[in-house]
């Protein structure tokens, strides 16, 4: 076990990767949330969002497949790769199914959710994915949390309660929507995550194949189950109206963000720790809450306000006890992860 770990090992990473990674996924998070809130909520003719995350899987595969190909450096070397890791191993290629499929279903309900919540509103109560992610790492991985740890999972159930309490109001774009319906589709979407995050974690770093040729595996099996989903959700409209249909310029920019945003998961699952990622999703959180109130004329009540800054609370303690994650893991003992709560 330790010697797989150090594969994954964060002290090569310097601060300044942390902070351009940190930039990157809050910046492309809190973009796309608004962007996706936009084209769901916009006069023109919706698209179909089946559509928008089965292209999604394709662009994240042909990113991967280039980064890959400068990873080994020469095409005899990624010919070689390819067909050893991919078309030499249906197994891997059916173990990588699985995410693909639990992705599938939380990129549409979170097209589902958006359709149906404020943007503000959709950011906060879909942070819940970390105490379904925190649940999947104790009963995946057999790791352990601290009380802090716990404290602040239930402290962010708590900012969500408070969020959904005296929901912010719409009062610039008036458009019909089934709050309900938004939070039972976001409820699934937190399940998936939590699952599928752990799931690949744990496939990730049980073995030294590279993050680019798990991509590779796992974007194969997406596209396979996206294209499923699109002719058995929308199958007869498609064929009437087109694969494309609906899409503008902003349409694209929700499909490249969530792309980007895709593969910034991966890198961040291989280099950076909770830490990081609980800023980012914090600041997420801030930055969409003002483009909402800006480009939605979004009115935050104060219960609203008070949920938001508890949940970004939250998300800062769930990371402290992870600061020293770095040199625990330089640590080779696996028993030194599970009394850190790493």
């Amino acid at each position: 076990m330790g010697i797989k770990k150090k594969s994954y090992k964060i002290e090569n990473v310097n601060l300044l990767f942390k902070l351009y990674c940190l930039a990157v996924m809050t910046l492309v998070a809190a973009t796309y949330t608004i962007a996706l809130r936009y084209t769901r909520t916009s006069d023109k003719e919706l698209y179909f969002s089946t559509t928008a995350v089965c292209i999604t899987e394709v662009i994240k595969l042909l990113l991967s497949v280039g980064i890959l190909a400068k990873e080994t450096g020469n095409l005899g070397r990624f010919k070689a790769s390819l067909r050893e890791n991919v078309l030499g191993s249906p197994k891997e290629l059916m173990k990588l199914s699985v995410p693909s499929l639990v992705y599938a279903v939380q990129n549409n309900m979170a097209f589902l959710a958006l359709s149906n919540l404020d943007a503000a509103v959709y950011q906060v109560t879909y942070q819940l994915k970390i105490p379904c992610t925190a649940l999947c790492t104790v009963l995946m991985l057999n790791r352990t949390l601290s009380r802090l740890q716990w404290i602040s999972v239930f402290m962010l159930c708590g900012g969500v309660v408070l969020v959904q309490w005296r929901p912010a109001q719409a009062t610039g774009v008036v458009v019909e929507q089934n709050p309900l319906l938004g939070f039972g589709a976001i409820a699934v979407a937190v399940l998936c995550s939590g699952f599928a995050g752990v799931y690949f974690e744990k496939v990730l770093k049980s073995s030294d194949t590279s993050l680019w040729v798990r991509n590779i595996q796992m974007y194969l099996s997406g596209i396979v189950v996206t294209l499923v989903g699109v002719y058995l959700s929308d199958g007869a409209e498609i064929k009437e109206k087109g694969f494309f249909y609906g899409y503008t310029y902003y349409v694209w920019l929700v499909i490249f963000l969530a792309s980007v945003g895709g593969l910034y998961t991966s890198v961040v699952v291989k280099y950076t720790d909770n830490i990081m990622k609980g800023f980012s999703a914090a600041a997420a959180i801030v930055l969409s809450t003002i483009a909402s109130v800006m480009l939605f004329g979004l009115q935050i009540t104060l219960t609203f306000a008070l949920g938001t800054l508890l949940v970004c609370v939250s998300i800062y303690l769930y990371g402290l006890p992870r600061q020293d994650t770095t040199s625990i893991q330089q640590g080779e003992p696996t028993s030194k992860e599970r009394v850190s709560g790493v």
